[in-house]
């Protein structure tokens, strides 16, 4: 459940601002902070966050469960522009863009989508695969080492 804002035009220390206020908080908790924020960084944060619990919800996620798992902002591309100074000089203005990326996750394990909560059990049986595999090996280890012994 991933939603990506890039090219914001606003620096990336003002966006900071909102990320810091909705990192670990439930999504409804986040959604309200944002609605009735002043700053400015606050309506593009909340579409982003909207837009990843409806991708949150097309996986089969329900709303209550979703929490902000992650959210950065990093420093997108740096438009430069010449300001005139005194002297003939001129003078480099930075209008800074951001990119925003938001993760959500799950409190809980179970979904009501069928093919995720299969995913779940695929992994579980993968684990226990892995740990047989290697008490087979552990066995044939110590059955080589006891042959050697008798010999």
């Amino acid at each position: 459940m991933k939603a990506i804002l890039k090219n914001y035009r606003q620096s990336p220390r003002k966006v900071r601002l909102m990320a810091d206020l909705i990192r670990g908080k439930k999504v409804s908790q986040a959604e309200t902070l944002l609605r009735y924020s002043i700053k400015n960084a606050s309506l593009p944060i909340l579409k982003l966050l909207n837009s990843a619990t409806s991708n949150a919800l097309s996986q089969g996620y329900a709303k209550e469960d979703l929490k902000v798992k992650e959210i950065t902002v990093n420093g997108g591309y740096i438009l430069k522009r010449m300001m005139p100074r005194a002297r003939g000089s001129a003078f480099v203005i930075r209008k800074r863009t951001s990119l925003v990326s938001l993760n959500l996750s799950s409190d809980s394990l179970t979904s009501d989508n069928p093919s995720i909560n299969s995913g779940q059990e695929k992994k579980v049986e993968k684990k226990e695969k892995k740990e047989t595999k290697k008490s087979e090996e552990t066995d044939n280890k110590s059955r080589i080492k006891n042959k050697k012994i008798k010999i």
